[in-house]
């Protein structure tokens, strides 16, 4: 098509090796995603779809490339009436909204630090954004419990800047506006606060869209909005430990995403793609943006607050959603449902990532609807790493082959590459090419950056192995491996086999300390439900995880629990697991 035209010397491969060999991503300089894509967009195929949103209540929008356009110039003269610009970073609460495209969109265009974020912090998390990014403006969702978190953020960085100084020794948090996205309560009046533009008497919120409406169309881009290497996102990871990084990504970030929708999402212009994901977690960059529009794929988002399967499957069909991408707890509760009672017609490709795959998952989704699920492996600091690419068969599990452009290697423990089989840590080496897309290092820590990235590597944290066809194999964080009597056992194939097992809803494996072996694995089980704990049911789960995989893997220790402890975003804490057992308590 015309827009990867611009970027890509060439598009269409004949095999993996191909694609391997020869696919190159084109960056000019001062790339502006809002400007050099999407307002091309709006020039050239002004009326053609580009989103598409629903929520659960059965409320439908729909936007042009034009509308979006429009919608994000007006938002951008919002911005910078408050005297956000170039650099400035603002924080996103804006959950699946259709309001963030063109706000995120305006931020580009005015050279700012987009900063998604999730609807899920509490106010000290917020307080700890605001600090270590020295944010300047926050946009959320017109919703009182949200924006309650956010105000008592607000008055505990004054109560600590001692009011409006920088007394404290820090960076105060300096604000220049908060703003809110509309989709106030039913019944509420959303042109109440349009004459003063706030929301009360001293209060820190103005209404956006209030703003956005009385905002002109015409918007006069700044001089030099930005250079390839400027900031344009900053993701705090919810790290399983320590407290979340910043990764930076630059302006060039969206060319990255090239990989991932066209050839592992494999959307196709004109289509339709879902991925389901808050537009706070980098898979929205993935999935809900930059790699679809390039590839002229309309985008479509379903806003929920609770997750129904059959809600899901429906809308999917009823939309006739034709690329879809999810992690395998969709699919895990999607094969629960009656899949023929859906029409699937529409839908061409289906992938998943988070997590590796049960192969028990990929054989009924594919029995029920045909489709082959597709598996990929990356961070928040990359793009699609690795993957099931179309030239390759699947095989459940695996993440596939490393992308085009990404020189991927396993690294044992004394720095020498593994051998096919062995287990090391996924690196990448980037000392002769460095991926398009791949991050900037960790906003304002450079000592944490050159921990991970030194030497022409970058050490990812996972570990993995590789089997004779080229394939990798996810065993799991390098902190979450476990060394029992001198095995080497990764937590993810012992979860697999658990969850195989009807009585198991979700499960943590960690090692316990042990005086013979040295540790010892340990299942932390959550229950379905119908089922009760009990002494017999630990042994007929460790004897089912014998059957499933090598016996050596089977966890000594069961414990049963109401529930895992988490991450913000959702990720199981196996740190503190681990920690609680350590400790004894």
């Amino acid at each position: 098509m015309v827009m990867l035209e611009r970027f890509l010397p060439r598009e269409d491969f004949d095999s993996y090796e191909d694609f391997a060999a020869n696919f190159e991503v084109r960056i000019p300089e001062n790339f502006n995603f809002a400007y050099d894509v999407m307002d091309v967009l709006a020039e050239e195929r002004p009326n053609d779809r580009a989103l598409l949103w629903c929520d659960e209540l059965g409320a439908e929008a729909g936007f042009t490339y034009a509308g979006i356009k429009r919608l994000s110039d007006k938002a951008a003269n919002v911005f910078r009436a408050a005297g956000i610009g170039k650099g400035d970073p603002v924080m996103l609460i804006l959950k699946r909204r259709h309001e963030y495209w063109p706000i995120l969109l305006a931020l580009h265009k005015l050279g700012a630090a987009a900063i998604p974020a999730t609807h899920l912090l509490t106010s000290k998390d917020i307080v700890y954004r605001c600090q270590a990014a020295d944010v300047a403006a926050i946009v959320c969702v017109d919703e009182e419990g949200v924006m309650r978190r956010v105000e008592e953020a607000e008055a505990k960085l004054r109560e600590k800047s001692g009011g409006a100084g920088d007394s404290s020794g820090y960076t105060a948090f300096r604000y220049k506006a908060f703003v809110r996205s509309v989709h106030s309560p039913a019944g509420a009046d959303p042109s109440a606060h349009a004459a003063s533009g706030v929301s009360g008497k001293d209060s820190p919120w103005v209404d956006f869209n209030a703003l956005r409406d009385g905002a002109s169309e015409v918007f006069t881009p700044p001089e030099h909005p930005n250079a390839n290497e400027d900031i344009m996102l900053l993701y705090f990871t919810s790290g399983t430990t320590g407290m979340p990084k910043m990764v930076q990504h630059n302006f060039a970030y969206p060319l990255g995403h090239i990989l991932t929708a066209k050839y592992w999402q494999c959307v196709k212009p004109g289509g339709l793609h879902l991925t389901v994901a808050d537009t706070g977690w980098a898979k929205a960059a993935w999935g809900k943006i930059y790699g679809q529009w390039l590839c002229g794929s309309a985008v479509f988002v379903y806003d929920y607050d609770r997750f129904v399967p059959a809600n899901l499957l429906g809308v999917i069909c009823k939309h006739r959603v034709t690329t879809f991408c999810a992690p395998p707890t969709i699919y895990r509760f999607f094969i629960k449902e009656d899949l023929s009672k859906f029409d699937f017609s529409a839908l061409s490709y289906c992938c998943v990532a988070g997590e590796p795959l049960n192969p028990e998952i990929y054989e009924q989704f594919r029995s029920a609807t045909g489709h082959k699920l597709r598996e990929g492996y990356g961070q928040t600091e990359l793009t699609i790493t690795m993957a099931t690419f179309p030239w390759m068969e699947p095989k459940p599990g695996s993440m596939g082959k490393p992308s085009a452009g990404y020189d991927i290697d396993l690294l044992r423990e004394d720095g020498g590459s593994c051998d096919m089989g062995e287990e090391g840590q996924i690196v990448v080496r980037t000392d002769k090419r460095v991926p398009a897309g791949i991050f900037d290092g960790y906003y304002r820590d450079q000592e944490l950056t050159d921990s991970v990235w030194y030497g022409g590597i970058y050490y990812t944290g996972d570990m993995a192995w590789r089997d004779e066809d080229g394939y990798y194999w996810f065993v799991g964080r390098s902190d979450d491996v476990i060394k029992s009597s001198g095995y080497r056992i990764g937590p993810f194939e012992v979860e697999s086999a658990l969850l195989e097992h009807p009585s198991v809803l979700e499960c943590a494996i960690t090692g316990v300390p042990d005086p013979d072996r040295g540790t010892v694995v340990k299942a932390t089980v959550v229950l379905a439900k119908g089922w009760n704990a009990s002494d017999e049911l630990k042994v007929e789960l460790q004897n089912h995880v014998k059957k499933t995989t090598a016996p050596y893997k089977y966890p000594r220790i069961v414990e049963f629990v109401t529930e895992l402890p988490k991450t913000i975003s959702g990720k199981i804490r196996r740190v503190q697991i681990r920690g609680k057992d350590t400790s004894g308590e």
